[in-house]
């Protein structure tokens, strides 16, 4: 008798032992999305990266890491000699602002704001739906590629209205598009915001004097964008909407006696981008690359100017992953060269 009883007890002690195993396992699974998936900003979803890549990039994006102009607001700065830097960010205002959408806002924007962003003298978010949480500047245009003029349109239009007083350069980016914007500044600091002119990644075709790269993004100065705010709302001028947005604008540039310009280091290396780094490193461009690129499609560390100014299709871990080389990683002993240099060679 005594092995039944034995055999009974063990059997629904086993029964119990499964059920407590199998609640526990629920609530920890029940547990387990909440914070990956909704931690930090909502940085990045799910279903874009391995879960262990978004915990990562939440704890970055929470703790801030990057380096700012403004040492008060980095919790881990190099103590580096930034005056330079400085005197740029007083003697070349730059405004930016960035084409994003409502459900970019999280996922690409909120990365924008935290890094490259927070080095603008002033930076504006344009989107089809006002977010004054964010904040985001709503424009009357419907979410789409074949709305795209239209934003860019209106966003200058936008910007010429608001803070043409606020800045001496324009700059237009996507919102994975990732700038350098000490070497912007550096860039345009021998330029004439007075005169009617912009620049940007250099395409050769479809416009007579080319045109530039939406995603590398375009800066105009001062001139340019009186004249794009002004004389561009005329649409037999300037198309207002339709077509591919960065060739139109390039079209209306032209109308309006905007010129293109050589935005090549003293070296002639590439500044602005409309691939992300690895591409313009290692090649792989796709054909039609190859006959819009005025500067040749050169790949190679050769051919980047170490004063790169932008670089676009940045992905969010990309983004961080950047912040950190750029502003963080330094090779203890060696000291890099100044920008003295470079101004030198480019007047030999």
């Amino acid at each position: 008798m005594a092995m039944p009883s034995a055999t009974r007890y063990f059997g629904f002690g086993l029964v119990i032992g499964m059920t407590i195993a199998f609640l526990c396992l629920s609530l920890s699974h029940l547990a387990i999305p909440a914070a990956p998936v909704h931690a930090v900003n909502n940085v990045v979803p799910q279903d874009t990266i391995s879960q262990v890549s978004h915990e990562l990039i939440n704890r970055q994006v929470d703790t801030k890491p990057e380096v700012h102009l403004d040492l008060g607001e980095d919790k881990h700065h190099h103590h580096d000699d930034d005056s330079v830097a400085r005197q740029l960010k007083d003697k070349v205002r730059v405004l930016v602002w960035v084409m994003t959408s409502p459900q970019n806002l999280q996922k690409k924007a909120k990365i924008v704001q935290d890094t490259w962003g927070r080095r603008c003298n002033k930076i504006i978010f344009f989107s089809s739906e006002t977010n004054k949480d964010f904040p985001t500047i709503g424009l009357n245009v419907s979410e789409g590629r074949e709305h795209l003029t239209a934003k860019t349109m209106q966003g200058f239009r936008y910007v010429y209205d608001n803070h043409f007083n606020d800045a001496d350069w324009f700059m237009k980016a996507d919102d994975d598009t990732y700038v350098i914007v000490e070497n912007l500044r550096y860039f345009l600091s021998e330029q004439n915001t007075s005169h009617p002119i912009y620049f940007g990644h250099h395409f050769k075709t479809i416009v007579k004097q080319g045109y530039y790269s939406g995603g590398g993004g375009y800066v105009l100065s001062r001139e340019a964008l009186r004249r794009l705010a002004t004389k561009g709302k005329d649409p037999r001028t300037c198309r207002q909407d339709g077509g591919a947005e960065d060739a139109e604008l390039g079209h209306c540039m032209e109308r309006l006696g905007v010129a293109t310009a050589n935005s090549t280091d003293a070296l002639g290396r590439s500044r602005f981008h409309c691939f992300d780094p690895e591409t313009h490193l290692f090649g792989g461009y796709p054909d039609w690359y190859y006959s819009y690129d005025a500067n040749g499609a050169k790949k190679g560390p050769e051919h980047i100017s170490d004063y790169a100014i932008s670089f676009h299709y940045v992905p969010p871990q990309k983004m961080l992953s950047l912040e950190y080389y750029i502003y963080h990683l330094q090779p203890y002993g060696i000291s890099s060269g100044r920008q003295e240099l470079n101004r030198h060679d480019r007047k030999r």
